[in-house]
């Protein structure tokens, strides 16, 4: 068997009165990530490291955030497309692991429905799907609830 890991790191501006989309999950909040698209950090994070592992290149390659086509669009149909560029090399998903790093709102709460949105787009057990949650105690862009970022980890196969 044929195996590869994969890494990936997103970042996104915090806006007041701006939709928060997690983990493919609308989340109540004040502040929203900012994007092109729905701005899901974590399913960005998770799409490099998909791309990174099959050695794809990155989100920003195959959905520029020049292109009308993903203005908008939900970052569960980008991680779709990226299961279907995985499917074309003979690649199947084996586990993800992903972190969130925000102040607030609160995200564990969230996470077996987000395990569930993203094990569907990926053909996986949700057992398979590890979200974890933390803050940054304040500190830096993150701490002063400016920014988001999330970093994942994913196994694939051949």
């Amino acid at each position: 068997m044929n195996f590869r890991v994969g890494f990936g790191f997103d970042v996104h501006q915090l806006v007041d009165g701006h939709p928060f989309f997690l983990g493919g999950v609308k989340l109540e909040a004040d502040k929203g990530a900012f994007g092109h698209s729905d701005a899901d950090v974590l399913l960005h994070a998770l799409c490099d490291a998909l791309l990174g592992a099959a050695n794809l290149r990155d989100i920003g390659v195959h959905f520029k955030n020049t292109d009308d086509r993903w203005k908008g669009i939900s970052s569960l149909i980008l991680l779709e497309e990226t299961m279907k560029l995985l499917t074309e090399k003979g690649y199947k998903v084996g586990n993800v692991d992903c972190t969130v790093c925000l102040e607030a709102p609160k995200v564990n709460p969230h996470i077996p429905a987000m395990q569930k949105a993203i094990a569907a787009k990926l053909g996986i057990d949700e057992d398979a799907v590890s979200i974890k949650a933390t803050t940054n105690e304040k500190l830096g862009f993150i701490g002063r609830e400016e920014g988001v970022t999330a970093s994942a980890v994913a196994l694939i196969y051949k």
